[in-house]
């Protein structure tokens, strides 16, 4: 048998349902089930892999043979890997309020088409709705003794309302993903949001561009912690040279009192009582007061890179592990929503997230709002439509000029490697110096 120096095996079992409703159309409702497995063996030099389908973890037998023909793989490989030491152990889950698993589809159904009609407010065309319930069994052993088992039950939705006028359509969308249960009761509310906030847009000036002081809401500032900072600080991107914060390690990359962290312990949509590798997870600071103090790692990366700790291996079912973020955040400062608006003075209030790109390793981003609002001797006056967010990582950081202390976290679901895992993504409001705001107004 070819030479191994450890190997792995993460086995997931389970169901995802999903419903989705366009219209008033119940366009699918149904339930999906899957079995997979993922072999990794480290050989002489690197990864031998395999995915399977139904694999009996508890025979040895079927596991020797796996872990053999991986090992045939790992033979072939040129270049040599090794990995970190790394903690063990597992957190417990959350409890569950509501077991999805206790609620018929036709309720499920019912309740989502509850939501889908109530964004279907006067001046509303078009509503579209989507309900995904995940229901996982993890088990994971390695060639060390290392052990483990989990389930995990996530659930949400989310609602789009597109209004028209004159041949001008706007868009308005909520969404909700929990960790502890079943989450379509009562929220006809949401609904009813984005559809005002799709005819309220039909009314909203064009945003014009220019540089201005800016105020950034928990959802922006989240998406730019998670797609700015997160993505760059991950240590497979710094391994190849394709982040604008490699070797930066101690130099202060950010305003003073600026904490960025990534933490899969928390109780949030991207909470992992473990990692795909058996790693203990835990509280990553990134930035600690302006300075860059550590990457997010696997065991590979942490042992090629450095300055960091291990337990943020990810993956989807099926699929090899590879770095990812979990719960990542602006943790809060002591500036009220109130004393951010009056220090801005004039400029512009940017609210929620339509995506956008980012190039880690260049350093630069640009991403849409949803909407905004122009800010006017401290207060806000009308709304804005078609406004951006662009700049560099870093010298945004820098103009970071107060941190709120309103924290939010927003869920959600974030692609790599053509990988998608949950995420949760967050931050107070934040007083941005000098923005570059894109726009389409005179």
């Amino acid at each position: 048998m070819a030479e191994v120096r450890y190997y792995d095996i993460r086995c997931v079992r389970g169901e995802i349902t999903q419903v989705d409703i366009d219209n008033g159309v119940i366009e699918s409702a149904g339930t999906s089930f899957f079995d997979k497995a993922v072999i990794r063996v480290l050989g002489a030099k690197g990864w031998g892999i395999l995915t399977r389908d139904h694999v009996d973890i508890d025979s040895k037998r079927e596991l020797n043979s796996l872990v053999e023909s991986a090992a045939r793989l790992a033979a072939v490989t040129e270049d040599r890997l090794d990995l970190a030491d790394a903690p063990r152990g597992s957190l417990p889950a959350p409890s569950l309020e509501e077991d999805p698993r206790d609620v018929d589809l036709e309720e499920k159904t019912r309740l989502l088409a509850g939501i889908e009609g109530a964004a279907r407010v006067s001046g509303v065309v078009n509503t579209r709705a989507r309900y995904t319930e995940g229901i996982d069994s993890v088990r994971f052993l390695d060639s060390s003794g290392n052990e483990y088992s989990y389930e995990a039950v996530r659930s949400g939705f989310s609602v789009l309302a597109i209004a028209s006028r004159n041949g001008v359509m706007q868009m308005g969308s909520e969404r909700d993903h929990i960790i502890t249960g079943f989450n379509l009761r009562d929220k006809q509310d949401l609904g009813q949001k984005a559809g005002r906030v799709a005819v309220s847009l039909l009314d909203a000036k064009l945003a014009k561009g220019g540089t201005r002081r800016a105020v950034l809401d928990p959802e922006l500032a989240g998406v730019f912690t998670h797609e700015a900072v997160g993505h760059a600080s991950e240590g497979d991107l710094v391994r190849e040279g394709a982040s604008v914060l490699g070797g930066r390690i101690g130099e202060r990359i950010g305003c003073a009192g600026l904490v960025i962290v990534d933490d899969p312990s928390l109780h949030e949509f991207g909470f992992i009582p473990v990692d795909a590798e058996g790693v203990a997870v835990r509280r990553t600071e990134i930035i600690r007061d302006g300075i860059l103090a550590s990457y997010l790692h696997n065991r590979e990366t942490l042992a090629a890179v450095g300055n960091g700790i291990p337990g943020h291996a990810r993956s989807e079912h099926g699929a090899p592990p590879i770095v990812r973020m979990s719960n990542t955040f602006i943790e809060n400062g002591d500036a009220a929503y109130d004393e951010i608006l009056s220090e801005c003075r004039d400029g512009i209030l940017l609210i929620g997230s339509r995506g956008g790109q980012v190039d880690p390793g260049r350093g630069v981003f640009q991403f849409n709002a949803e909407y905004g609002y122009l800010v006017e001797g401290g207060e806000t006056t009308d709304m804005v439509r078609d406004v951006s967010l662009s700049g560099e990582i870093l010298s945004t950081l820098h103009n970071i000029a107060l941190i709120g202390n309103d924290r939010k976290m927003s869920p959600g679901y974030c692609g790599k490697g053509g990988q998608s895992v949950p995420v949760s993504d967050g931050a107070p409001h934040l007083l941005l110096e000098s923005a570059t705001i894109g726009g389409r107004g005179e």
